[in-house]
Parts: structure tokens; C-alpha cells; sequence
């Protein structure tokens, strides 16, 4: 087979097994047998689990498929979960609001200015009140008020636009919402939520408000995948900022809803980048 030019493709290959000698040897066999080039490797062997985790990019002079088939041998012999995809790919995306607009917009700047390899394909509210803020970045806005006779009408909606637009990745930007068992497993590893680390210890509302009474000295935030059970999902990214007496809840608000932005937007720049692979419970990050 010629090879031309146009034929040259970055891939990102992810894969995770039970963890044996051979599996680099293997993989990157696969590679130099059409001619690739590794561009970055990370790998992790987890003494816990007994899994081994790896991430490559790959300049491929032959394009994907023959790489894809050489890989799927080797995901045979090694009983592995595996992933290959083109590098840089943006995924496309729904992100979720109520009525707090700071991670909403700090995603929609990022994916305009900053390179986040996300397509956001429409935001999704159960307020309108976020529409404007969508309508300036171009994207669709549609509105699915929930309530306790209409949460089931609401999520099938989702799914159906989920289905139809090919949706990859749906964000939670402050979506004040818990979704369904029923959604949660069909979207497992798929959604991504963000919320303030006081839980457990300030559950209900005005967190921040219990924290500054409480006189704490650190406040953060958390982003993971949800999961059926409650905050309870595999952690991917999370992050704090310190505060002081002087700090009112007004400014612990702010404070809070910075880092809420920051974590949020590493988080799903991880999952898009493919940087993100699920062991049990928890996540293995192969970060920059």
C-alpha cells in the first residue's frame, strides 16, 4: 500500500487489563509495524486493583484502521478494555444548567478562545434563565423544566436529544437537578458534575454560608462522573483556595465559584482528551 501524505493521523489510544508482562511490548508493536511514531506514552500499574492502565499518542503514517486492527489482537490476548480515537478530537456536548451561569460561561469562552476540545451542541436549563448567556456564544438553548410529575417526561427528552445529536459528553454546570438511577446507568462515564467539597460536612442549602459560620480556613470544589448514588461518583479532578476571617459569605461565594470554574473546565478537558480511564471506584488521571 502507497502511503500518502493525507494518510498521516494523531491518534490517542487508551487501554486498561489486567496487568501482565508484554502489554508496552505489545502495543507499541503494533505501532512500528506500520511505520508509527510515539508521540507520548504514560502507563500506571495499580498494586491495588492489579490493573494496568496506558495512554499513547501516536503520529500513524497509515492512517487509523490498520492500527485499530492490530490493537484489537492485542486487547484479545490481554482481555483488555481499550479505546482509540483521532487526536484532538473535540466531543460533542450538552452542558446543563439551572440558574448559576459561572461554569456555563467559563466552559463556552474556553471552547471558543482556549482550545477545550469540546462542541457544545445546545445547552439544556431547567430555568430559562441562562438562555441569553448561550444565545451569546451562538449555541442552541432549550428549556426542560423539571418538576416531580414531569422528571421522567424531562430526562426522556434529554436522552432522545442525547440520541439524536450524538452526544458524547453531558456536563452538569451547576445543574441543581439528581438524575435518575435509570439515566445514570445509561450515560455511566459520560456525565461529569461539579459541586463544592463542604459535603458531607455542610449539606442543604447555603453551604457557603455554613462554612463561614463554621470559620473554615479552606474552601474547594469537586468534579466527578455521577453515578445513582449521590456525590458519590469516581473523583477526576479537585481543587481549594484559602480564606480567611476577614472573608464574608458574599466573597467565599466568589472564591468558591472560581475554583467551581477552574475544576470543572480541567475536568472535562481531561475526559475529552482521553485522559481519564475508570478503575473500580476511582480514576486514573494521566495528566500533563
Amino acid at each position: 500500500m502507497a502511503i500518502t501524505e493525507s494518510m498521516s493521523t494523531k491518534l490517542v489510544i487508551t487501554l486498561s487489563c489486567p496487568d501482565k508482562p508484554g502489554i508496552v511490548h505489545a502495543v507499541t508493536g503494533v505501532i512500528g509495524e506500520v511505520g508509527g511514531n510515539v508521540i507520548q506514552s504514560q502507563q500506571f500499574g495499580d498494586p491495588d486493583s492489579g490493573l494496568f492502565f496506558m495512554r499513547v499518542e501516536v503520529d500513524s503514517p497509515v492512517g487509523r484502521e490498520p492500527v485499530e486492527a492490530g490493537l484489537a489482537e492485542v486487547a484479545d490476548r490481554f482481555d483488555a478494555d481499550w479505546r482509540i480515537d483521532t487526536l484532538g478530537r473535540r466531543l460533542r456536548t450538552i452542558i446543563m444548567v439551572s440558574r448559576e451561569g459561572h461554569c456555563l460561561s467559563d466552559l463556552l469562552y474556553r471552547q471558543q478562545t482556549q482550545g477545550l476540545p469540546i462542541e457544545v451542541v445546545a445547552v439544556v436549563g431547567n430555568h430559562p434563565d441562562l438562555a441569553p448567556v448561550a444565545q451569546f456564544y451562538a449555541v442552541p438553548f432549550l428549556n426542560i423544566a423539571v418538576t416531580k410529575d414531569s422528571k421522567a417526561r424531562a430526562e426522556a427528552e434529554l436522552l432522545d436529544l442525547v440520541r439524536s445529536e450524538n452526544v458524547e459528553l453531558v456536563v452538569l454546570a451547576r445543574y441543581m437537578q439528581i438524575l435518575s438511577q435509570e439515566l445514570c446507568e445509561e450515560m455511566a462515564g459520560r456525565v461529569i458534575n461539579i459541586h463544592h467539597s463542604f459535603l458531607p460536612s455542610f449539606k442543604g442549602a447555603r453551604p457557603y454560608a455554613q462554612a463561614h459560620d463554621r470559620g473554615v480556613k479552606l474552601i474547594g470544589a469537586t468534579a466527578h462522573y455521577v453515578t445513582a448514588d449521590l456525590d458519590e461518583g469516581p473523583i477526576i479532578e479537585q481543587d481549594v483556595t484559602r480564606v480567611t476571617h476577614a472573608d464574608s459569605t458574599p466573597d467565599m461565594v466568589a472564591s468558591g465559584q472560581d475554583v467551581e470554574r477552574r475544576v470543572l473546565a480541567q475536568a472535562v478537558r481531561w475526559h475529552a482528551e482521553r485522559r481519564v480511564l475508570m478503575n473500580g471506584s476511582k480514576t486514573v488521571v494521566f495528566s500533563r
